[in-house]
């Protein structure tokens, strides 16, 4: 019998497990089983060609009329034509590329046929339909009338494995599965009342009616999130389980509080207190801020420091980018005033300093002399080492992988940790991706800032309004002020796919092709503006030499520099009070987070912020709805649940934290936000009472299988 760890290829043959791992990455029988069919096609009575509806999905029984293939004008290739007929009219089946399929699709031959309807030149064809042959006419015959009302599943499927096939892969599978273990305790599965797994598994996959389907779907989804949500409790508990150096505050902090030149808000004094009580604990920190920006994340992590330093302790700041930890140092010199600075010694360690910066930075380091350390990637060098590693800090954690911060936490004897975010996250990604972190949110922001008015430039409606962008940029700083231009690429001429912004979504077709505005043709049609004569331009990318970026990030944070034209290089970090404009050419490029961060840049100080999203997005279409959403409010958290419902979970959450979402096959974060609360409160209780799992062996198991190997090492790495 085989069980949901048994090898593929001993229980389909080593070319279809082959083709199923190249395919879809699967290796055991449990990998197939969740493989879920994406939809079901609905029989009833089997449509007739002659009223099919286009749009929709349809499921036919056809007899093959004749089968030609032709090249195609516009590109390299070929088109298989089939044409099929139930008696009372005929439909063409087409294939790209798929020419082998013409000695499948031989006249005479039937079979049942289900794909989406569409329609090409008033003629309606099905494009890739999934198929499957009958092999005689009696056959033909009695699975006409036998499957009348059976649903057939319709699964992801790729050129190598069409979804009928898989179907015959599944239907193995389940016939020579055993007991199928459980990792619900019965308890919940009652309460809940949920099927048991092993008939969950085969409904979900041969439903004998459609009426079986949505049970078998509610109990799979739940076993994800309780799965899910008992591995990141358990990954918590392991933390726990760690001896942290309690880092009790001090003088430094009393001396540091006493000389801040403004008060702090409710909320970072409420999270300051927490991290002030986790830096204290037996266990280490673990610890998530989010907050807009400017919301005095920085504050609080300066404050977490100085409880370390208080001590002996080091801490180190890791930073995504040279010009964000440059900016970083200095700030927190300045927070720090004359008197903390020098004995505190913040120093900064990036891969861009000369071989004898490095050397002293490298051994401030080691020695213990400096307790504040702010770099990039350099931090985890081999050749970096610390004292007394008591805390790391991973500012817009976004951009990290989860290895990269381990590696700096390893230099440390269990470190607490504290990671910042200006990207908000809702609350139920928060609960699924971080879930072993404990977050803190500070919403509050200080007072004396004079707010953002943000407004959509819509070019496809109205052309004119890009000169009015150049006008009121000038206005801007002939009234004294400084303004951002913000471009999706370098040089549009040149684009390679590294130039283009990194959060840029998918969209349907209809949106412009390619990107027309980049940092080199804004600065050029600049040079030549009129109204620009006057005016100093600076153009700021990620290609440049780390001391020319931050030459010119230097000389506008002076006010040097009027407009500064620049890729998403200025999203974060980039502080400059007396900006007052913001513009970001074809802002539907963008993701909603990133158009809010950058945003951000303006407004922060005395000067009121005026941001411009510029677009030639059609109205009603995804881009064009994303622009709008951020146009309508800056409320952050907000529009991370806008951002969450445009995109889905899997662009939202990003690469970096692939070990908790690849798990994720029916759950979905925003739809199912209840789901995932019910199994957490469900999962702590069980691991309360037991928390190695001794007495859940089955949930074990399902964790060690759901949450592979690679991924536990991941979440633990969170």
């Amino acid at each position: 019998m085989l069980s949901l760890d048994s090898r593929l290829d001993g229980a389909v043959g080593g070319k279809t497990a082959s083709a199923l791992e190249r395919a879809f990455g699967m290796r055991t029988v449990g990998d197939a089983l969740a493989h879920y069919p994406r939809r079901y096609a609905r029989r009833g009575e089997l449509t007739q060609i002659s009223s099919l509806p286009v749009g929709e999905a349809v499921t036919i029984v056809a007899e093959v009329k004749r089968a030609n293939e032709r090249k195609m004008q516009q590109r390299r290739g070929s088109i298989l034509e089939v044409v099929i007929s139930d008696g009372n009219g005929d439909l063409s089946l087409t294939f790209f590329n798929q020419a082998w399929r013409a000695s499948e699709l031989r006249p005479g031959r039937r079979g049942i046929f289900a794909g989406k309807v569409g329609e090409y030149r008033g003629t309606k064809q099905l494009a890739h339909p999934d198929y499957e042959l009958f092999d005689d006419e009696e056959t033909a015959r009695l699975t006409a009338e036998a499957n009348a009302n059976l649903p057939i599943p319709i699964y992801p499927a790729t050129s190598t494995i069409a979804s009928w096939q898989f179907t015959k892969i599944v239907a193995l599978l389940l016939d020579g599965l055993g007991d199928v273990p459980d990792p619900l305790p019965e308890q919940l599965r009652r309460k809940w009342g949920l099927l048991d797994a092993r008939a969950a598994i085969e409904r979900v996959h041969r439903p004998d009616f459609a009426e079986q389907i949505d049970p078998a779907l509610e109990t799979l989804r739940m076993h994800e999130a309780f799965v899910l949500q008992a591995a990141l409790l358990q990954q918590r508990a392991f933390v726990r389980a760690l001896s942290a150096t309690s880092r009790a505050p001090g003088s430094l902090l009393e001396r540091f509080d006493a000389d801040l030149p403004f008060p702090r808000t409710p909320d970072q004094i409420a999270v300051g207190e927490q991290v002030e009580h986790d830096l204290q604990g037996d266990w280490p920190m673990n610890r998530l801020v989010q907050g807009e920006v400017g919301s005095g994340k920085t504050l609080v992590a300066l404050r977490a420091m100085l409880q370390v330093a208080e001590s002996g302790g080091q801490s180190a700041l890791i930073a995504p980018t040279e010009v964000l930890a440059g900016q970083h140092l200095r700030s927190i010199a300045r927070m720090l005033g004359p008197k903390l600075a020098p004995e505190l010694m913040p120093t900064l360690l990036t891969g861009q300093l000369t071989a004898a910066e490095r050397r002293k930075a490298s051994l401030r380091t080691a020695s213990g002399q400096s307790r504040i350390v702010v770099g990039t990637h350099a931090l985890l060098s081999d050749t970096t080492t610390f004292a007394d590693l008591g805390l790391v800090v991973v500012d817009e954690q976004h951009r990290f992988g989860v290895e990269q911060r381990e590696s700096l936490r390893a230099k440390g004897s269990s470190p607490h940790a504290l990671v910042l975010t200006a990207t908000p996250i809702p609350r139920t990604v928060a609960m699924t991706v971080f879930g072993d972190l404990d977050v803190s949110t500070i919403r509050t922001m200080p007072a004396g800032r004079a707010g953002i008015q943000t407004f959509v430039a819509p070019l496809a409606e109205r052309p004119a309004w890009f000169g009015r962008v150049w006008d009121r940029i000038a206005e801007e700083v002939a009234a004294g002020h400084q303004a951002f231009v913000v471009c999706a690429a370098i040089d549009a001429e040149a684009l390679t796919k590294d130039d283009t912004a990194d959060d840029v979504p998918a969209d349907a077709e209809g949106e412009s092709a390619r990107t027309r505005w980049g940092v080199v043709q804004v600065a050029d049609l600049l040079s030549r503006h009129p109204a620009f004569t006057d005016i100093r331009v600076e153009i700021l990318h990620g290609k440049m030499p780390s001391d020319q970026k931050d030459a010119v990030m230097q000389a506008f944070a002076r006010g040097d520099v009027d407009v500064l034209v620049a890729t998403t290089v200025v999203e974060v970090g980039v502080d400059v009070p007396n900006a007052s404009t913001m513009v970001i050419l074809e802002a539907d490029r963008f993701g909603v987070s990133q158009l809010h961060q950058l945003r951000g840049r303006v407004g922060r100080g005395g000067v009121p912020g005026l941001c411009l999203l510029v677009t030639e997005a059609t109205p009603g279409s995804p881009a064009r709805q994303r622009v709008d959403a951020v146009a309508a409010t800056l409320d952050g958290f907000a529009l991370a649940e806008v951002d969450l419902e445009l995109r889905g979970e899997g662009d939202v959450l990003g690469d970096a934290q692939s070990g908790a979402r690849s798990s994720l096959r029916l759950l979905r974060v925003v739809k199912d936000a209840d789901v995932i609360a019910e199994a957490r409160v469900a999962a702590d209780a069980v691991l309360a009472e037991d928390p190695a799992l001794v007495r859940h062996p089955d949930l074990a198991a399902a964790i060690e299988r759901r949450v592979g190997m690679d991924e536990r090492a991941a979440l633990g790495k969170s």
